[in-house]
């Protein structure tokens, strides 16, 4: 039996090591966080998911001499032109203010005040890089639909999670267990998509070797 394949995750947070560990076991992949190897945080300099989370891949890959896995996440909104976006950690403390859960949620429902449409998406997109050039990295994407509302609802989750409702749940993702949550959500739909593609490479035959020279 083949010994698992070292995987480094762009990422110091227990609860996606944990996730993403045990899913990518069952693949043949060790998955080791970077600050175990002591590879610092990348910067996230662009203003798309997934420039940020290939930029975090390569940066982990390059330093580690491994593959390396990243994912980049946050909240759009349709009345804001996508804001939040990739800048929904830091969406109050862009505008001056603290840098917290609490604020980007304020500071959120201010800038919808007045505003009618409501409708929003959770989006996550993962990168695995085989190393650190690699030409044909493996993207995944998940989308989680909903809307924003005023009022909060329920103490789970994190982030703008008491505020995103999910209209066909009659529920914020805030409401859901952690079960329901790790089924649906944006970031569970992008990872299944990541395993469904890694496991159609594995089963994918190897290409003949050209003889004679011939191409």
């Amino acid at each position: 039996m083949r010994a698992p394949q070292r995987l480094v995750l762009a990422s110091n947070n227990a609860g996606k090591l944990r996730e993403f560990g045990a899913l990518l076991a069952p693949l043949g992949f060790d998955v080791v966080p970077q600050r175990e190897l002591g590879i610092p945080e990348a910067e996230e300099p662009h203003v798309t998911f997934v420039e940020n989370a290939l930029a975090k891949a390569r940066h982990a890959s390059r330093l580690s001499g491994l593959p390396a896995l990243a994912d980049d996440s946050g909240i759009s909104v349709d009345a804001l032109g996508g804001a939040p976006g990739v800048y929904s950690a830091r969406y109050a403390q862009l505008a001056g203010k603290e840098k917290s859960d609490a604020a980007n949620n304020a500071h959120l429902i201010a800038e919808l005040a007045g505003q009618a449409n409501r409708r929003a998406h959770y989006y996550c997109v993962l990168v695995l890089v085989r190393h650190a050039d690699d030409p044909c990295p493996i993207i995944a994407e998940g989308r989680w639909d909903g809307e924003v509302v005023d009022t909060p609802r329920g103490d789970g989750g994190f982030g703008y999670d008491p505020y995103f409702l999910l209209p066909a749940l009659g529920k914020t993702a805030a409401e859901l267990s952690a079960e329901e949550k790790n089924r649906v959500s944006h970031r569970a739909l992008a990872l299944q998509a990541l395993c469904e593609r890694l496991r159609r490479d594995a089963a994918a035959p190897t290409a003949p070797t050209a003889a004679h020279g011939q191409p």
